[in-house]
């Protein structure tokens, strides 16, 4: 499919954090679900995104840094790409991080919406890191954001702690929830074997989770 006839401006956006041993040739794999759709040949080639104003997907070596900021013109089938760039991600990452993702529908115009039309425009947000816990810290702190600056309206920032500890309550249940589910997974201690210790990426607990 020609990317002119795309019908979805894809914008990616988002910092991730990388693991200090984490070498070019790694992230070039890793993010090769990105320029490889783009119809590149390899990272360097495909990191430009399609607007030149937009500096596309850059890695500060000092900071340890993956900074994306880049637009793919494709169709729905680009999610499966962010699927795998994720699941890779996973495997690098020094901390968890979110990553925003914008289509916007390239075919609706303003004479569709004054008659009424819908676009197809959608937003996701995804989110990788090195264990559960790690991306839960994530969605946590997002979503304490989110409403402390909705409820800021209305309430002194002070006023709302109980607000924050009901929202970590919901997280620890979910991260138990989870860390029972593997551990049901995992044979006895000590039995050996290949599955032996294999926890899924439980571990500890979220910060701010108690």
């Amino acid at each position: 499919m020609s990317s002119y006839n795309a019908p979805f401006e894809i914008h990616v956006h988002g910092q991730v954090p990388m693991r200090a041993d984490v070498s070019f040739d790694q992230l070039q794999d890793a993010l090769k679900p990105l320029w490889k759709y783009a119809g590149a040949r390899s990272l360097a080639e495909g990191a430009a995104s399609a607007y030149e104003e937009e500096p596309g997907i850059t890695f500060d070596s000092k900071e340890r840094l993956l900074q994306v900021c880049w637009t793919v013109r494709g169709d729905e089938d680009f999610r499966q790409s962010l699927d795998e760039m994720c699941m890779n991600l996973n495997e690098l990452s020094e901390q968890g991080a979110a990553i925003e993702v914008t289509f916007y529908d390239t075919d609706f115009d303003e004479d569709e919406e004054e008659q009424g039309a819908e676009s197809r425009d959608d937003f996701v947000m995804l989110f990788v890191g090195p264990t559960p816990a790690a991306i839960m810290q994530v969605q946590r702190d997002l979503l304490v954001q989110d409403v402390v600056n909705m409820m800021e309206r209305h309430f002194d920032g002070a006023e709302l702690g109980g607000v924050v500890a009901e929202i970590d309550k919901l997280f620890s249940q979910r991260f138990d929830a989870l860390v029972n589910s593997l551990e049901i997974g995992k044979p006895p201690r000590g039995s050996g074997g290949p599955g032996a210790g294999h926890g899924g990426g439980g571990g500890r607990r979220p910060r701010h989770l108690h």
